[in-house]
């Protein structure tokens, strides 16, 4: 069943984060009412929420008020409680599902989705115990990289092993799951697509952007990705598979990594909004939130178009004071700082967005701003 859900009513937001924080901005700018579920009582999209509601995930309490004030549910990241998000779906109305859910929060689950969509994966096997890992390593071989099944994210839960005598460095990662173990891909670039579709079908991709990481944490995206023509239409072909096997509604960001031939494999996969989808906000005529709200509240999604090339640069808590110390000396950036009260090392605390005429110029000028030199 397909709802349209007009401005004035409330879409709750399971999550509290940045995501969720321009997820409501932008639901705000169609006047939809927002609520939000989280833990923590001054999160970034908190801060911006019409109802607060402080309580675990899987807070059955919570989850039942959030359902009786909310018109639509959505959520802003993966590692919620499958169960309780599988229960609000017999009482709310979530476009989304809980399945995708179950399948992109462990990665054994999601190779196997990828893989049965038709699309290529690295090669992979799965291991329970470290001494299944030691028994079956030859499968694959080395250079390799074990992966926690689940809660991994930038670069967390993960070990590359160059040779047997790394075997012992990934002794750890089982005392959290299982775990996976991928041939490493010899990649010259990381990409990613978001898509996003509703439910009646209609799908559109964001011009792919091109990935740039520093110790596992996402630093720019460059937009467009600085690939041939024939290796983004089978990106965003890869892509539009995988959303209509997963039967999506909402946004699928598609990360993946291009070979030495154009070729592409299917790294991960994320079922909402995604760090390197921000520079839509400025970048082109829908971003990758309103779009988002536009899938899950049932209207007709709008075709992207990229108004100018641009780059998206994570600004993490070690570069918090440099960025506002320099604020004043480029007006051409576009600043967002998601309200987050403490400013960790590595952690994500905004972004900034740069439209630019001259991709190579802008990527010196960032570089010479001496504001990302502690990455």
């Amino acid at each position: 069943m397909i709802k349209t859900i007009y401005p004035g009513q409330t879409i709750g937001i399971i999550g509290g984060g940045q995501l969720g924080r321009m997820m409501a901005l932008a639901a705000k700018e169609a006047g939809f009412k927002i609520a939000v579920l989280e833990p923590a009582m001054d999160s970034p999209c908190g801060q911006v929420a019409d109802i607060r509601i402080v309580a675990p995930y899987d807070d059955e309490a919570a989850l039942e008020e959030l359902a009786e004030v909310s018109d639509v549910i959505t959520f802003e990241f993966e590692n919620i409680d499958y169960e309780g998000l599988k229960r609000l779906t017999e009482i709310a109305y979530v476009p989304q599902g809980a399945e995708i859910i179950r399948i992109t929060q462990n990665r054994v689950t999601e190779k196997e989705a990828i893989a049965n969509a038709g699309s290529p994966v690295a090669p992979y096997i799965v291991c329970n115990s470290y001494e299944e890992l030691v028994e079956k390593i030859d499968e694959i071989g080395y250079p390799s990289i074990v992966k926690t099944a689940r809660f991994g994210y930038d670069g967390k839960g993960q070990q590359k092993l160059n040779s047997k005598d790394d075997l012992p460095l990934a002794k750890s990662l089982f005392e959290h799951s299982q775990c996976i173990v991928e041939g490493f891909v010899p990649f010259e670039k990381e990409i990613s697509v978001i898509i996003h579709r509703n439910g009646l079908g209609e799908t559109y991709c964001l011009p792919v952007g091109e990935n740039i990481h520093v110790n596992h944490i996402l630093h720019e995206t460059i937009v467009p990705a600085r690939i041939t023509d024939e290796t983004k239409r089978k990106a965003e072909e890869e892509a539009a598979k995988i959303a209509e096997h997963l039967e999506l509604v909402g946004t699928l960001a598609v990360e993946m990594f291009v070979l030495k031939d154009g070729q592409l494999i299917i790294n991960e996969l994320a079922p909402r909004p995604h760090n390197s989808g921000h520079y839509s906000i400025e970048a082109c005529n829908i971003s990758q939130f309103a779009q988002h709200i536009r899938a899950v509240c049932g209207w007709p999604l709008r075709k992207p178009k990229l108004h100018a090339p641009s780059i998206m640069v994570n600004v993490l808590g070690q570069h918090v004071a440099p960025l506002t110390n320099s604020i004043m000396k480029y007006p051409d950036w576009s600043i967002h700082l998601y309200g987050k009260s403490e400013a960790k090392v590595n952690r994500k605390m905004g972004h900034v967005t740069v439209l630019t005429d001259d991709l190579e110029t802008t990527l010196k000028e960032i570089e010479a701003s001496g504001i990302w030199s502690e990455k």
